[in-house]
């Protein structure tokens, strides 16, 4: 176990799989030689080579588009969508061709994630700060899961690499230097298995993401004034626990 924030324990996962599995491919903008707008894919460039780690044009459309190819074609690809505002210009072939393709063609497999970073606080504005995770809640053939610390988004980033369905995998940019104990070695957490992050009996909070953390200090601070909290984390929306 190696105490490190979540944007390392993010790179790790990829690191790793990259390693365990060739057809586990990078797609994004900046990713490559700058290692991303938050440095999550810094140092994967000098470690996998251009043809794995892809700077792409400024055009989540192509990004997303080439991901689902790509998954087609019998690759495993992570595309970046640097902040999740610039989704909408990718929803065509994320929502009408990935979600769909299992269903209306009955093809087994479209093994891809799209990575994308979201939240407020750091003025950033209305074009980099949304939050639109519940958008893709909704899409049949989705998954959706979002983080709250180092540990899960590594475990999370690895069992999502590893399904077999197109992955929407949320990342809140105030927990990219977030602190957290995290084993060294590859783990997965399974989709679909949410956890309780502080036990208590008088009253439950359901958070996600960022918001985790602020349920926490809040239950620390109630815990004061004798009032227990229980704070569940869902970890993964689609599918639900």
């Amino acid at each position: 176990m190696t105490e490190i924030v979540m944007r390392k324990a993010l790179n790790d996962a990829l690191s790793q799989e990259m390693q365990r599995d060739p057809n586990v491919i990078l797609l994004g903008e900046d990713i490559a030689l700058y290692g991303g707008a938050f440095w999550v894919t810094k140092g994967l460039l000098e470690k996998f080579g251009p043809e794995r780690v892809r700077d792409c044009p400024i055009t989540e459309n192509v990004i997303v588009g080439a991901a689902v190819g790509a998954a087609l074609g019998g690759l495993r690809p992570v595309a970046e969508i640097m902040f999740m505002d610039f989704i909408t210009l990718a929803m065509d072939p994320l929502v009408n061709a990935a979600a769909h393709l299992r269903y209306a063609y009955n093809i087994p497999k479209v093994p891809m994630v799209v990575r994308a970073a979201v939240g407020r606080g750091w003025r950033s504005g209305a074009d980099h700060s949304q939050s639109l995770e519940a958008w893709f809640c909704h899409i049949p053939g989705l998954k959706v899961v979002m983080p709250s610390g180092p540990y899960d988004a590594k475990g999370l980033l690895i069992s999502s690499i590893r399904d077999d369905s197109p992955v929407v995998f949320v990342e809140h940019t105030q927990l990219y230097r977030l602190k957290g104990e995290v084993p060294d070695e590859p783990y997965t957490i399974p989709l679909g298995k949410a956890e309780i992050k502080r036990p208590g009996k008088d009253v439950t909070v359901v958070a996600t993401g960022a918001m985790v953390q602020e349920a926490l200090k809040a239950a620390k601070a109630l815990e004061a004034r004798g009032i227990d909290i229980e704070v569940i984390d869902p970890r993964t929306l689609v599918p639900l626990d």
